[in-house]
């Protein structure tokens, strides 16, 4: 077993499922103290249990500045500086144009880019110089998506923030870079595709459109984040690096 974080601390936005989870699970093994964060309790105190001794679980919405506070209170706690970032918290829901709502609009923007924005600048204090920021993109901001354009278009966001941030950071040689999921198989998928039979048709149908020919896993993603995050990534910088099965390479 790889030990690239051991005596490390990281910290997981939105680590209670999916890629989250899985990427928290992943620094875990690779010796490094976890914390995630999630919204619901009982969410956050079974992916506790699933990651192991190493993680620590604070509730909180990142969408809320107060409760990102309290994510780095509790870091602070404990350890003195934080190691690597992953930006992980997101999410949306489909609306094609004529339908969007100022409540999606809001939450989708709250969610994906003030969180982002925030749990990064907060976070400035306890990084060390030279750590390493991922944020969670997607290949949605790079290409068109029917019914998704409030989504797509915060993700775009995203993949600019580490653009611009790289520049921010230099003096402090912490790196930033972009990690963007296609197709994943995840609960937040299934939940977006409407679950059940027509998320597995969906899921399908997409799969026939990716050449690697099928969806990927939570755990392929966080192996592309772990990679960012450590020093074998010591000169990359501003990368948006796809982990779709080649989706938007065509």
């Amino acid at each position: 077993m790889s030990t690239r974080f051991e005596n490390k601390v990281v910290v997981v936005t939105g680590g209670t499922s999916g890629i989250g989870l899985s990427t928290a699970k992943a620094f875990a093994d690779e010796g490094a103290s976890v914390f995630i964060t999630g919204r619901r309790q009982d969410a956050l105190d079974a992916a506790v249990a699933a990651i192991g001794p190493r993680a620590t679980g604070v509730r909180g919405d990142m969408s809320v500045l107060a409760d990102i506070d309290r994510l780095y209170d509790a870091v602070q706690q404990r350890h003195g500086q934080i190691d690597a970032l992953f930006v992980n918290a997101g999410g949306g829901s489909f609306a094609p144009l004529g339908a969007i709502t100022e409540d999606q609009y809001q939450q989708t923007f709250d969610t994906n880019v003030k969180g982002v924005i925030f749990t990064v600048q907060k976070a400035l204090p306890l990084l060390r110089d030279g750590a390493a920021i991922v944020l969670n993109a997607s290949t949605a901001g790079s290409s068109g998506t029917p019914a998704f354009s409030v989504y797509s278009a915060s993700k775009a966001a995203v993949r600019n923030l580490a653009r611009t941030w790289i520049l921010d950071l230099k003096d402090r040689h912490i790196r930033v870079n972009a990690v963007s999921p296609g197709v994943t198989e995840t609960p937040g998928l299934n939940t977006a595709f409407g679950g059940g039979a027509q998320a597995e048709g969906t899921k399908a149908y997409l799969a026939g459109l990716i050449p690697a020919g099928r969806v990927g896993q939570p755990e392929e993603i966080a192996k592309a984040v772990l990679f960012l995050a450590s020093e074998e990534a010591s000169f990359v910088n501003g990368v948006e690096l796809f982990v779709d099965g080649g989706q938007v390479q065509i």
